[in-house]
């Protein structure tokens, strides 16, 4: 089933720990990438989704059953 706002594994795990509260640097430490590697992702994540903001896509990406 292709959606146009299917995320990456990647992108999902950086919003299912920004919905937990974390910092983009705290997610980077988890994940062992970068800093600019977890905002990559939620760049990409935010494009897909339609989202403005991190809380934004945190919310759809939710409410769509993405995380």
């Amino acid at each position: 089933m292709s959606r146009r706002y299917r995320l990456t594994p990647r992108q999902r795990d950086c919003l299912s720990e920004a919905q937990k509260g974390r910092t983009a640097i705290q997610i980077a430490h988890k994940l062992g990438i970068s800093e600019h590697t977890v905002n990559s992702y939620f760049s990409e994540a935010y494009r897909r989704l339609g989202a403005r903001n991190r809380a934004h896509a945190v919310a759809l990406a939710v409410s769509l059953g993405e995380i």
